[in-house]
């Protein structure tokens, strides 16, 4: 250990020397020994990464267009509700298909025709085939056709009484401006669903008139929903309901975590005997209420579940959608977690009293040094800022592709109303095309939020550290020599010294995080691409490196967790702290692990009480009208409760790192001064000590293993 940590961080003498060494009296202090700047390369590596990151973030603002992953193209190019488009389609959010036997043609397993290169434009609504007649949608009006966009939409879309002989007879080879409406059509996600039942008065009439055949195959709905229900566009849908759902983030994931994590901390202060029960059942009923919302939205309780279709719709109609099925598995993972939440609880309720003396530690350390309650408000406000800047560059850089038109062979025809004639050399639509940069740009943004999240947590946590060190090592007496804020005088140290190694801790810990991320993406894909030849050695290989990999990431945010205490304490580099730490540990093993174990996890249990109780009341938000209709309607309901949940476990984890923190520091510190001397802790507040005696602890940390 390099000597006794008593001598160096006290002011108390100890088998290495007295004050003399320190500089002596009052003046010397807590944890002032000679410090300097460690790990300097990381903390400017750090600033070039959040350079890079506004860099990354700048291109997104600056090609990016959010409407892009709610809204689909028409046949030029304009974003479907876009008041910049041409014409202004603003109000014009929904995309129709015109030409039925384009969209049958497009589905044909052969065919050249793509439904990209379908012509659409941009409505207000789905239309539906008249009743007792025959209705058209025409082109938008130009040209000949005199009219404004505002008297188009007011006509129905329908100027079909103006066309000349010439376009008459163009409409009726289907070939425009105007064309029928045979089918009737849902909007699904602002794209008109087609329902394979032609109207057979509509039909009728059309015929009448003279008008080419017309296909009813059901492929003609087939073909719209698999484009709408493709990969790609729940991908958009999915990213466009993290925008969609910005109030209920600031309400449920940031503002109702923090209030909910500073009454934990009250309660345990003032209750922390009942804290443990309370924690357990708590958790318990709140992991059954998410789950029961889960079933209510996938349809296996009640009369609301989740639906794709905006608006109105024919209730025979069913439509699925990948989204649901997401929502069933999600409902079925929720069920089995429920499942193990329960018997767990029941197989730790004889060790919960455990952890009330470990919980009784960090409380004393709270009511000593209350600051401490106080003090994750400013990470907090920090992190609030950071995550609003990340999720606004998250949909700019999500919608930063490039409208191109694209490069098809089909042999088709239409009338453009500008050259006055049929044009047969215009068929091509547009799509939103992704460079690989952009990939590698999204990649780059999701790494440095994870990055800059550990950052900041780590911070939070030295702070804390160094606070209940100065605590400890003091004999827990608050007295003129510990400065009247030992939590300014904390987060001073770390400003000044060690940036560097915290950047670095948290550098560890993103890097090893991001590696199982790529090979769990690499092993998915392999395991998909040769699923049938797989051997059993590969599948064993395949599990026991995904375990390893756990167990290392486990291993590391552990030893991280106690870095950053020695960090505090010492003024060490990373990798210094992280022997120091590691030694001390490794002696105290089973010491340590008696203590801290059933109290790590009621702290756990807590902060999935609070994220818990955040998710389930984002359900409730969510479950209102706001978020049901019109445009704030969100696809699915998954990944904005799963974002919050995150969310809230983050900010709990910035909380409640006051009371893990203050328990480790709090031990590490008892086991070093037990023994350095022989033993008997000589820097350990009283009122620590007679807390540890009251249940038989103080004994088993001495003793060791």
């Amino acid at each position: 250990m390099g000597g006794p940590l008593g001598a160096i961080i006290g002011r108390y003498p100890s088998a290495a020397g007295g004050d003399e060494q320190l500089g002596g009296g009052a003046g010397g202090g807590i944890i002032r020994h000679d410090r300097r700047c460690r790990d300097i390369a990381f903390l400017v590596l750090f600033a070039a990464f959040w350079i890079a990151m506004i860099v990354n973030s700048s291109f997104g603002f600056n090609q990016g267009n959010p409407l892009r992953l709610t809204y689909e193209l028409d046949y030029k190019g304009n974003i479907c509700g876009d008041k910049h488009g041409n014409p202004n389609l603003q109000e014009l959010d929904v995309r129709y298909w015109m030409n039925p036997n384009q969209v049958y043609q497009s589905g044909l397993k052969d065919s050249k025709v793509n439904l990209a290169d379908a012509k659409a434009i941009c409505l207000m609504e789905c239309p539906n085939p008249a009743v007792d007649g025959l209705n058209f949608i025409c082109d938008y009006p130009e040209g000949d056709i005199h009219l404004s966009v505002d008297d188009w939409i007011n006509r129905d879309y329908d100027y079909f009484e103006f066309l000349t002989p010439d376009m008459r007879n163009s409409s009726l080879q289907l070939q425009g401006p105007c064309y029928p409406i045979i089918f009737p059509t849902v909007n699904v996600y602002w794209s008109c669903q087609f329902i394979a039942r032609a109207s057979n008065v509509s039909l009728k009439h059309w015929h009448e008139m003279g008008g080419v055949s017309i296909d009813e195959n059901i492929l003609i709905d087939k073909t719209v929903h698999k484009a709408i229900d493709s990969r790609s566009a729940v991908l958009k849908r999915y990213i466009a309901d993290i925008g969609k759902s910005w109030p209920v983030f600031i309400v449920c994931g940031g503002i109702l975590p923090a209030f909910l994590s500073v009454m934990w901390l009250l309660m345990i202060r003032y209750f922390v005997a009942a804290m443990t029960w309370i924690t357990v059942v708590l958790f318990n009923a709140l992991v059954i209420s998410v789950t029961m919302f889960f079933y209510i939205k996938a349809g296996w309780i009640g009369n609301d579940p989740l639906t794709v279709v905006i608006g109105e719709s024919d209730p025979y109609v069913h439509i699925s959608g990948r989204e649901i099925s997401h929502l069933h598995t999600v409902t079925i993972l929720m069920t089995a977690v429920m499942i193990i939440a329960f018997l767990s609880s029941i197989a730790i309720v004889r060790r919960i009293l455990i952890a009330t003396p470990v919980l009784k530690v960090a409380a004393k350390v709270i009511g000593e040094v209350q600051a401490l309650i106080a003090f994750p408000l400013l990470p907090f406000l920090i992190l609030s800022i950071f995550y609003m800047f990340w999720f606004s560059a998250t949909l700019h850089l999500f919608s930063s592709g490039q409208v191109v038109r694209n490069d098809c062979n089909t042999d088709c025809c239409s009338y453009d109303l500008k050259l006055g004639k049929v044009n047969c050399d215009n068929c091509c639509g547009y799509n939103i095309h992704y460079t690989p940069h952009i990939s590698i740009a999204i990649l780059f943004h999701l790494f440095g939020c994870y990055w800059a999240t550990q950052f900041i947590l780590a911070c939070s946590s030295t702070v804390v550290a160094g606070s209940v060190a100065s605590y400890y090592w003091a004999r827990g007496e608050i007295t003129h020599d510990i400065p009247f804020l030992t939590v300014v005088s904390s987060l001073k140290r770390l400003m000044r010294y060690s940036l560097g190694s915290v950047a670095l801790g948290s550098l560890v810990v993103s890097v090893v995080e991001w590696v199982r991320f790529i090979l769990e993406c690499l092993r998915r894909k392999l395991k998909l691409v040769d699923s049938a030849r797989e051997s059993c050695f590969g599948k064993a290989t395949s599990s026991s490196s995904e375990c390893c990999l756990g167990c290392i990431d486990w291993t590391l945010k552990s030893v991280n967790r106690n870095a950053y205490i020695m960090i505090a304490i010492t003024g060490k580099g990373f990798f210094k702290a992280s022997v120091l730490a590691t030694g001390l540990i490794m002696k105290n093993i089973l010491c340590i692990g008696k203590v801290n174990v059933i109290g790590d996890v009621i702290l756990f249990l807590g902060k999935l009480c609070v994220s818990l109780f955040c998710a389930l009341f984002a359900f409730l938000m969510l479950d209102t009208h706001k978020y049901k209709s019109a445009h704030n309607k969100i696809s699915s309901p998954v990944i904005p409760v799963l974002v919050t949940w995150a969310l809230g476990y983050i900010v709990a984890k910035l909380f409640f790192a006051v009371v893990e923190m203050s328990i480790d520091t709090i031990i590490l510190s008892f086991c070093q001064d037990a023994e350095e001397h022989q033993g008997n802790a000589q820097y350990a507040p009283p009122a620590l000590m007679e807390t540890l005696d009251e249940q038989g602890e103080l004994q088993r940390l001495t003793q060791g293993p």
